[in-house]
């Protein structure tokens, strides 16, 4: 009798110990390349504030191979049920007065435009989200409100261990693949570098890249940090504007020709596309609609920043100058480059709003 009774104590105890150790496998999550943590966040329904608290990151760039907590760490692993504490007395329901949705970002789309469409502010979705820049990517998932509840009465969390990224071994290079909706911008801002940076690892001379393609998004010559980097700092802003503006009014007097992008002749959007290349911000060529949709509004706007017009000859975003401060603006119209003031009878009645490019971040 006693062999069976030690028996069933065994299995017992053997069973429990297979049980944590399972749930201690199914809270962690390995870093695959091309991950990110809204993507792992989505995958086992935390958020990116979870997992940036239950792994005390301080920004959102991580590593392949990285081991990552993707839930809250267990209060104890005794292989003895604890004593059932006594239920405490329930409190008083209070109504939730909103509840936290999300949004996820489509092309086009501006921080402005998602808070005007859920009646909410941009300073309040960055805050949401901790982002202190205006640069979103499509496939991002923003919260656009906050829960409201009653409070309840929680045991406090249990202290949470960073888990040390793996530091890649020197002279190789993590890669990214490309999915639909990509832009450089995005995958640079994602990984803590820049859009030169990327370029250049990747032997790149325009902003082009295509779904599949596979880019270098760290440098292979140089020994890897074992410390995240964080979002790039904005590149040195006097010498690029610097080069913008001696750029464009060096161009007065060129003539206006549609769809030019030369020193032969300009139109409007082949004008920006021509001033800031050569001022080094690599942009593609595209029309008003598109550099409207690359970048994002301001309220205050600086020399170098995007002046918008619309209704002109046609309805919706028509026509863009460079801001070059005391209410002026230069731009491809009528029928040369020109200085025009913005207090102008009809530019005015047309002016749409300021606009920075991503690029310029």
């Amino acid at each position: 009798m006693n062999k069976i009774a030690f028996s069933v104590i065994a299995s017992g105890s053997l069973a429990l110990l297979i049980g944590v150790a399972d749930a201690e496998a199914s809270s962690t999550y390995t870093i695959k390349s091309g991950d990110s943590l809204w993507k792992i966040a989505s995958q086992h329904n935390v958020s990116v504030a979870n997992l940036k608290t239950w792994n005390n990151l301080s920004s959102d760039a991580i590593f392949p191979n990285q081991v990552l907590k993707v839930a809250a760490a267990a209060t104890g692993s005794s292989t003895t049920a604890p004593a059932p504490a006594p239920a405490p007395a329930p409190a008083p329901s209070q109504p939730v007065t909103n509840t936290t949705s999300t949004y996820t970002v489509k092309s086009g789309d501006t921080l402005s435009k998602i808070a005007s469409l859920h009646k909410t502010t941009v300073s309040k979705i960055q805050q949401l989200n901790k982002i202190s820049g205006h640069l979103i990517y499509p496939g991002q998932k923003l919260l656009v409100s906050a829960a409201a509840s009653a409070p309840a009465v929680t045991a406090p969390k249990p202290p949470v261990t960073a888990v040390p990224a793996p530091a890649p071994a020197a002279g190789t290079a993590r890669t990214y693949k490309v999915v639909s909706g990509d832009t450089l911008t995005g995958i640079a801002y994602r990984n803590g570098i820049s859009v030169t940076q990327l370029m250049n690892w990747n032997g790149l001379t325009s902003s082009m890249i295509r779904v599949g393609q596979v880019l270098k998004i760290e440098n292979s010559t140089a020994a890897p940090s074992t410390t995240p980097v964080s979002n790039p700092a904005p590149p040195a802003a006097n010498d690029t504007v610097g080069k913008i503006v001696e750029t464009a009014k060096s161009l007065v007097g060129t003539p206006y020709v549609w769809g030019g992008s030369t020193v032969s002749g300009f139109d409007c959007s082949g004008f920006i596309y021509y001033v800031y290349n050569q001022a080094g911000v690599k942009i593609p060529r595209t029309s008003t609609t598109g550099y409207d949709s690359r970048s994002y509004d301001i309220s205050s706007p600086q020399v170098g920043d995007l002046v918008f017009f619309e209704n002109t000859y046609r309805a919706g975003i028509s026509h863009m100058g460079i801001y070059i401060g005391n209410n002026q603006f230069i731009h491809a119209g009528g029928d040369k480059v020109q200085v025009t003031s913005l207090d102008s009878s009809y530019w005015s009645k047309h002016f749409a709003g300021y606009k920075r490019l991503y690029a310029m971040d």
